[in-house]
């Protein structure tokens, strides 16, 4: 059986996708000291509307090009006297009154591409957007720290691109039970005890044993970890409310993960928009509001920040089906206890000066985000890890 034969057929089956710890091309680089602080990674899938999210009410250019679906000063929570948040944020709205959350307005890179997968992948490689990378920027922060795969977890049944490194890959871990279930099958068990199949080579077995090796590890130490922990039962019914819950447990236990990755689907809202981002966004913010109360309940927010985006934002003006198309600069969360900088991070979108295709212009690239995340929170080489320098922003 060849080494690709193996992993299309089992790989992970149960959800997960491991790189072993025996590739030793980058054995010789000195492994970082890690810091205590932790990174949860939201992506509001779809492309969210962010102008009927962060909303400038005040604005007429913003009503004249939503006639039908642009939201009113009565309808919104007034966090200015010109810009108001969806109402559906109430519960977030408590967390920025606060003084827990910064938005950071007019988010995006050159050039920007309005596929929902190829963004998705710029925004995950931090690549330009005509560059075309095959690791993630996590995945690139575990390669340059040596970091085992726990110190990054996506809560999904798959591993998405962003955590996955040249030499180095993260874990897809939907919770900690299944996962270490999962190992103790008789498949598994099975697939250990092949050393002697004819069918393998020296080099196919050495990958499959040290493989399955450091995923019985990993899912060892993260059912140990976790098992006598458990989160807040508040978590609203759904996919979204339930990886929250996973990550608050992980955290909670002590856990070493530093980088966490969850996202909410469904924003691709080209028909009937008001509805279903009401939905969504009630769901993201109820969701959010839970998990930082569980988190502070349990001392563990001090060293936490959340970052919230969306691979891209709606066209200004509304189209026939009461829905926006695809855009391009959006507006980016950030929350965490002891922000710089609270509220409006920056100025909302100039509505009279949009690009050649209606979208909102890019003032903050997205890797800025990035590079204060990784330099100012996690303390490592922003620049070695994103592949070129990028000013640092002011929220930590």
């Amino acid at each position: 059986m060849k080494r690709r034969d193996f992993l299309k057929q089992t790989t992970f089956a149960s959800g997960m996708f491991f790189v072993p710890q025996f590739l030793k091309a980058f054995e010789q680089i000195p492994t970082s000291a890690f810091n205590h602080k932790k990174v949860v990674i939201i992506q509001l899938k779809g492309g969210n509307d962010g102008l009927n999210t962060v909303v400038p009410f005040g604005n007429d250019i913003y009503h004249q090009q939503r006639k039908n679906i642009a939201l009113h000063k009565n309808d919104l929570l007034k966090i200015s006297d010109q810009v108001g948040l969806h109402k559906s944020l109430q519960p977030l709205q408590h967390l920025y009154d606060k003084g827990f959350v910064s938005i950071i307005n007019n988010v995006g890179y050159p050039n920007p591409n309005l596929s929902h997968f190829r963004s998705t992948d710029i925004w995950q490689t931090a690549s330009d957007s005509n560059e075309y990378l095959q690791n993630g920027w996590v995945g690139r922060y575990l390669d340059i720290t040596n970091g085992k795969p726990t110190k990054a977890i996506e809560v999904d049944e798959s591993l998405s691109l962003l955590l996955k490194g040249k030499t180095q890959n993260g874990l897809a871990v939907t919770d900690a039970k299944t996962l270490y279930n999962s190992l103790r099958e008789p498949f598994y068990k099975n697939i250990l005890k092949s050393q002697s199949d004819a069918h393998l080579n020296e080099h196919n077995l050495g990958y499959l044993y040290n493989t399955m090796i450091d995923a019985k590890s990993s899912a060892t130490y993260i059912f140990e970890k976790t098992k006598t922990k458990s989160a807040s039962n508040n978590y609203p019914k759904n996919v979204f409310g339930k990886q929250l819950k996973t990550i608050s447990q992980f955290i909670n236990s002590g856990l070493d993960t530093q980088v966490f990755y969850a996202g909410l689907s469904g924003f691709d809202t080209h028909a009937n928009q008001p509805n279903t981002q009401a939905r969504l966004l009630k769901s993201y913010a109820e969701s959010i509001k839970v998990f930082v109360e569980d988190l502070e309940k349990n001392n563990t927010f001090n060293d936490v920040l959340i970052l919230t985006f969306s691979e891209f934002g709606r066209r200004v003006k509304q189209n026939e089906s009461q829905g926006t198309d695809h855009g391009a600069a959006n507006n980016v969360f950030v929350i965490g206890k002891h922000l710089k900088k609270q509220g409006l991070y920056n100025d909302l979108p100039n509505l009279a000066d949009l690009d050649a295709n209606g979208n909102i212009k890019y003032k903050v690239d997205f890797r800025e985000v990035y590079a204060t995340i990784l330099d100012k929170w996690l303390q490592v080489n922003d620049k070695a890890i994103l592949n070129k320098q990028f000013s640092k922003l002011k929220f930590v």
